[in-house]
């Protein structure tokens, strides 16, 4: 595999996404965790936390002016700069939840990373959702790592994330998705 593929292995309700990204692991990490800035390669959302990113804590994928939650879960591990796994629901769908497994492993000349996606049931919306989502995460994540810019896809994104909320539906509203249940 060369520095600029992302492949894509599929085991019955698993799949993996690989690439090699040419920079440190600590600089690969801290991009990947980040929560105070929209992500182009996690389709222009914020990573949303209670209290940071921590095991058991709460995690949501918002759009950057707060109004729309896409994405929520809960971290299942947080082990800086190898490991971060969440749960993951689509807020849009009735799917319940999967697994997201993040790995790095220093390796020369830079970091593999591996998106590891489980528990995806067969013929959902959500698995729908995932098979392209996988792809377009780690090529843009690499592509951010190595340039400072995510590809031409998550540029496009970014551009287009504010016209897109006016569709999103009302059952993503940030309102409907608090960390905690009153």
């Amino acid at each position: 595999m060369t520095g600029s593929e992302a492949n894509s292995a599929s085991y019955a309700d698993r799949a993996i996404y690989q690439v090699f990204i040419e920079a440190p692991i600590r600089t690969v990490w801290d991009t990947l965790v980040k929560t105070d800035e929209a992500l182009p390669f996690f389709f222009g959302a914020l990573c949303d936390t209670e209290d940071g990113l921590k095991p058991g804590g709460k995690m949501r994928m918002i759009t950057p002016d707060r109004k729309f939650a896409s994405v929520v879960g809960e971290v299942l591990d947080f082990s800086p700069p190898h490991r971060y796994a969440h749960t993951m629901m689509f807020t849009q769908y009735d799917d319940g939840p999967v697994t997201v497994i993040y790995e790095l492993t220093e390796v020369e000349g830079g970091t593999d990373f591996k998106l590891i996606t489980e528990n995806v049931p067969a013929g959902t919306k959500t698995e729908k959702s995932m098979v392209p989502g996988g792809k377009f995460i780690t090529e843009n994540f690499k592509a951010l790592v190595e340039t400072g810019k995510p590809k031409f896809s998550g540029r496009m994104v970014m551009m287009l994330g504010p016209l897109l909320g006016m569709m999103t539906p009302k059952q993503c509203r940030i309102e409907n998705w608090p960390f905690r249940a009153d």
